[in-house]
């Protein structure tokens, strides 16, 4: 069958470009931001995995590029859209054509068969319902359910659900697919099944981006997009002198250092949803911060400003342990009870 009569105008091929893309929000009394300036080009054909840990950013660059969540700033683009300059009308019609999601929770209906799940978004987009069923077993047959076009998602395996996700996410052969965590919940059989069927999405005039922490896929890929912040390999003490007012880091900087205060004093501040700061707490001489970053690999949580002219040490974390030991570094962390300020 011609796909032409699923394609919506407006919506074609071409590289996918994310150029100095940012999002910043409010969680709870403090502000997040868990993209920060990121770029990217991502060739037409690719298969592209976003890969990182829990909380680095992936689902939420996922929700952007879907045109569900809006950055800060930055432009994002695919072909000739711009997705990041879409409203209305045009963000909906973007959403309905230009991109296919498969959801990790899969975000199948319960009540509808295999087949009336891939029939749906078809319907929702005025395609009669003959083409939309004729479409919707060709693309269940070409994931390997044409014997399960009939069962609802209860009498289905993970891994037949998951297909059954992606046979929706092609449904109107959009120029760009995202998956988040496809490969979450399955066994590692369902799994090799899941990981043969992205690889062969991607082809000239399509973009497919996964999000996922399981480096499995990694030989799949032709894109690697690593989603982690990036932190200065830095194994060198660093002396640091401060006037009154200087900024040390800033709330979301990497992190690298270790601090020992020297003389001086240093202001912890935190940034809080209505841009402004609050002071969580002024550590004198003799004080050390900056623990939790290096050692878990976070961006920093505070902002270190010299409330007066102030000279400082900076430790590689190897370091730190040997001046304080493990003991001594154990009670400081211990320390950091959520009211107590993070470094």
């Amino acid at each position: 069958m011609s796909k032409d009569h699923f394609h919506a105008p407006g919506f074609g091929s071409g590289d996918l470009v994310i150029d100095d893309v940012s999002v910043e929000y409010a969680s709870g009394d403090y502000v997040v931001r868990p993209v920060d300036g990121f770029s990217r080009r991502i060739p037409d054909g690719s298969l592209a995995l976003l890969l990182g840990p829990s909380g680095c950013g992936k689902t939420t660059l996922l929700s952007c590029l879907a045109g569900i969540l809006t950055p800060t700033s930055g432009t994002i683009s695919h072909g000739d859209t711009v997705i990041t300059s879409l409203d209305g009308g045009g963000l909906t019609e973007y959403r309905r054509h230009g991109v296919g999601i498969v959801f990790q929770a899969f975000n199948l209906v319960a009540s509808l068969t295999a087949l009336e799940n891939v029939v749906l978004p078809m319907r929702c987009a005025g395609i009669p319902t003959k083409k939309a069923r004729q479409r919707a077993t060709e693309l269940l047959a070409e994931v390997g359910l044409a014997e399960r076009s009939g069962h609802t998602p209860g009498r289905l395996s993970g891994g037949q659900q998951q297909r059954v996700a992606i046979a929706r996410a092609l449904a109107l052969d959009p120029p760009l697919i995202l998956a988040d965590e496809p490969t979450a919940h399955l066994d590692y059989i369902q799994v090799e099944t899941t990981l043969r069927i992205l690889r062969g999405l991607a082809r000239p005039g399509r973009v497919v981006v996964v999000v996922t922490h399981d480096d499995r896929l990694l030989p799949l890929a032709d894109e690697v997009v690593e989603l982690v912040p990036h932190r200065p390999v830095n194994t060198v003490r660093r002396e640091v002198e401060l006037d009154a007012g200087e900024v040390l880091f800033r709330q979301g900087d990497a992190s690298d250092l270790v601090y020992v205060i020297e003389r001086g004093s240093i202001a912890i501040e935190r940034q809080l949803p209505d841009g402004t700061v609050e002071l969580l707490r002024t550590m004198d001489a003799g004080s050390s911060f900056g623990e939790l970053g290096p050692m878990f690999g976070l961006p920093r949580t505070a902002t270190a400003r010299a409330a007066e002219a102030a000279r400082l040490t900076g430790y590689p974390l190897a370091e730190y342990k040997e001046l304080v030991g493990v003991d001594k570094l154990a009670t400081l962390l211990a320390y950091h009870r959520p009211s107590a300020p993070p470094s």
